[in-house]
């Protein structure tokens, strides 16, 4: 079952946010740590739901970061700034990316765009949530246990959708923190945003299928329980492996023209999912992405 509304999940784990872009605090006996950083515009809902139900923000000591693109850390430099004791934490890789100055403009040049798009743009300016340089953290990789007093999570490298993606699993409650390195699960419908590598988007599905899951938190549109929870993996799976076909249609059809296919397939994409949450002009950059990597994999092969 899907479900979009902030609130409480179990007993350590909560919701917040908005429907498209979401983070979660996760509660354990010595520490609280938010996971995701969402777009920046939701600081508000965010702030506001924490007061609601009664989640102290001076306990939170950790903030684990499951990707570096700009609507997965929007919140991240108002915790830090305000709490500056908080422990981010990120891949090694995302480290190394969020080092670079153009990565910062983008950054924050999107949030500030999708905070326009929201009619949010005075809130965002007014509570200095650009990232900047300096911001710094504890790595993490495969294999490696966050422990917040009787609930821990391993980390898992899930590469594909980023090259610096990892995903985070509780064992108790079956809590699976994905990031997007499973498909989007917008409306009925999965989306796989499987933007820097096809294949190791796949290979990443195939080790999280080695999960057991019950609670699969998804960082769009909500988080999924039940029986879907357990087979969201294997749905993924399809879902990719359909999109791929999708791909190779439009880039066959453009004569390997890239930019021609890309904007093929954002109308094809809007055509069905009028309402998504990331503007056109950004998702039509994530798609030649992908077609760039099928461009090359077909190179190969001639």
């Amino acid at each position: 079952m899907r479900s979009r509304k902030p609130g409480r999940i179990t007993d350590s784990l909560w919701y917040l946010g908005r429907e498209e872009t979401g983070v979660y605090f996760l509660q354990g006996k010595d520490a609280a740590m938010l996971i995701n950083g969402g777009i920046s515009y939701i600081l508000s809902d965010v702030l506001a739901q924490m007061h609601d139900f009664g989640l102290d923000p001076e306990k939170i000591n950790k903030f684990l970061i499951l990707h570096s693109h700009f609507d997965h850390v929007g919140i991240v430099p108002y915790f830090k700034r305000i709490y500056p004791e908080i422990e981010l934490i990120a891949s090694e890789a995302a480290w190394k990316v969020f080092a670079k100055p153009k990565v910062i403009e983008v950054i924050n040049n999107f949030n500030q765009l999708s905070a326009r798009q929201q009619n949010a743009s005075e809130f965002v300016q007014a509570q200095d949530l650009d990232w900047y340089e300096g911001i710094t953290g504890t790595s993490v990789g495969m294999g490696d246990r966050i422990d917040l007093g009787g609930v821990a999570l391993s980390i898992v490298e899930t590469p594909g959708h980023s090259n610096c993606s990892i995903s985070a699993y509780e064992p108790n409650s079956r809590l699976l923190f994905a990031s997007d390195a499973v498909g989007i699960p917008y409306k009925d419908t999965i989306f796989p945003s499987m933007n820097t590598n096809i294949s190791q988007f796949l290979d990443s599905l195939e080790t999280l299928r080695r999960l057991q899951v019950s609670y699969l938190c998804a960082e769009h549109y909500g988080y999924i329980t039940g029986e879907e929870a357990g087979k969201f993996v294997d749905m993924s799976v399809e879902a990719a492996l359909k999109w791929k076909t999708i791909l190779e249609n439009y880039y066959t059809n453009s004569s390997g023209d890239l930019d021609v296919a890309a904007r093929e397939v954002t109308a094809f994409f809007y055509s069905e999912k009028p309402d998504y949450f990331i503007s056109p002009d950004i998702l039509e950059g994530v798609f030649k992405q992908m077609l760039k990597y099928l461009a090359k994999t077909v190179q190969q092969i001639d």
